[in-house]
């Protein structure tokens, strides 16, 4: 918590009070001053009843919260915010952007710009009403809210109606920004023959029920998914609900990707937070099947902490956290490298948010023909870390 001068307050009080007249969009609170959980806080004009009023949106912890204000109120409230809760706030209205910074020592910076255009009035509120200002305007997802999916009701996702538990709205985020990847990689799915998807460490199988839905169910591919993963509780619950909802081509299985024997040839491969070198064995048994697609949220990258070395880099990695992040960041980046080495297109994509969990980094590949990528290469990095990832002993060293 910073102490700001009556006359700091005054500035950011003065700037606010002209974002509310002056057709505002939005304004975005962050920087955290204090150690409580309130990481952030986002504000909008919305219609709710036929009035224009001021939504908060309070983002603490892993939930959000959501409140309507007049003007006044909504004024008092982001300047008080201010040095109390946060450091960092952006401002955009129609006309101009403005950034304010508050420093340790309760000093104020405020920057303002205007637009290269300033529209009418009239304009700004028809926009408004096209792109659904209202209160209760929905999001496009691909599985939509409001609309009851029984994996999800019996899951504890959603209700009976349709909407969304507030506790699982994470969880329901999650599993549509899954299926924008489903989505992306459809045309490598072939709709003449059956695809074979197994997914490894499946776990109480949100994503896989959503796979399934939304490539059988709702597209109409030709699809038989299997799930793996070694809780038998797990297995078990899964494969009633796989029956309940008649879903015949989903089946779920206790075991171990690594000696999985039970296809001869998989499509696509799902891994999900598998624990450290078990990402490895996923990915290497996925190459071996000749995949045309993985999906891996690598989880726990401990091995290349322990195998580190590198004379130059010694002064950042002597500090636990930054040795233990990089490590976690070179182990998903060589692991990529490895898959390009295989003939593979690779992406590193994000997940989910960073602020709902650190692993959220998602490697996709793509199987692809013509040249691969050098493998001199990679082992110069391997060398400069003087480092030996499972995923290398696997699938380089194996086959020289």
């Amino acid at each position: 918590m910073i102490e700001l001068e009556k006359k700091e307050k005054e500035m950011i009080q003065a700037l606010f009070t002209d974002f509310l007249r002056e057709q505002p969009l939005s304004v975005v609170l962050s920087g955290q001053a204090g150690k409580d959980d309130f990481i952030r806080m986002r504000l909008r004009p919305v219609l709710s009843a036929g009035q224009v009023a001021f939504q908060a949106e309070e983002f603490r912890g892993k939930q959000a919260f959501h409140k309507n204000m007049d003007a006044s109120q909504a004024c008092a409230y982001l300047t008080e915010l201010m040095g109390t809760a946060f450091k960092q706030a952006q401002a955009e209205t129609e006309g101009w952007t403005a950034s304010v910074l508050v420093s340790k020592k309760g000093k104020i910076s405020i920057k303002r710009k205007p637009k290269a255009e300033i529209r009418k009035p009239a304009d700004v509120l028809n926009d408004a009403w096209k792109s659904g200002l209202a209160h209760n305007r929905k999001k496009n997802y691909i599985l939509e809210e409001g609309k009851a999916v029984p994996f999800l009701v019996d899951l504890g996702v959603m209700t009976k109606d349709g909407k969304i538990v507030n506790s699982r709205y994470d969880k329901f985020r999650q599993i549509n920004r899954f299926l924008e990847f489903i989505e992306d990689i459809l045309p490598k799915l072939d709709r003449s023959r059956e695809s074979v998807i197994l997914d490894f460490g499946c776990g109480k199988s949100y994503l896989t029920f959503a796979m399934y839905y939304y490539l059988k169910e709702l597209k109409g591919y030709p699809v038989r998914i299997i799930g793996l993963d070694l809780k038998k509780d797990v297995i078990e619950k899964c494969n009633g609900l796989a029956v309940k909802y008649g879903y015949e081509k989903l089946a779920f299985y206790t075991g171990d990707i690594a000696s999985y024997e039970g296809v001869d040839q998989v499509d696509m491969v799902v891994t999900l937070h598998a624990c450290d070198t078990a990402t490895d064995f996923a990915l290497e048994k996925a190459v071996r099947w000749g995949a045309k697609v993985i999906l891996s949220v690598p989880c726990c990258q401990h091995e290349l902490n322990g195998q580190m070395e590198n004379e130059l880099l010694e002064p950042v990695l002597q500090y636990g956290i930054i040795r233990e992040r990089m490590a976690a960041l070179f182990t998903d980046a060589l692991r990529a490298r490895i898959l390009e080495c295989c003939g593979y297109r690779v992406q590193i994509l994000e997940f989910i948010d960073m602020e709902h969990t650190p692993k959220n980094l998602l490697i996709r590949a793509v199987k692809q023909g013509g040249p691969r990528k050098d493998r001199e290469e990679l082992q110069a990095v391997l060398d400069f870390l003087h480092a030996e990832p499972t995923l290398y002993r696997l699938l380089m060293e194996q086959d020289d």
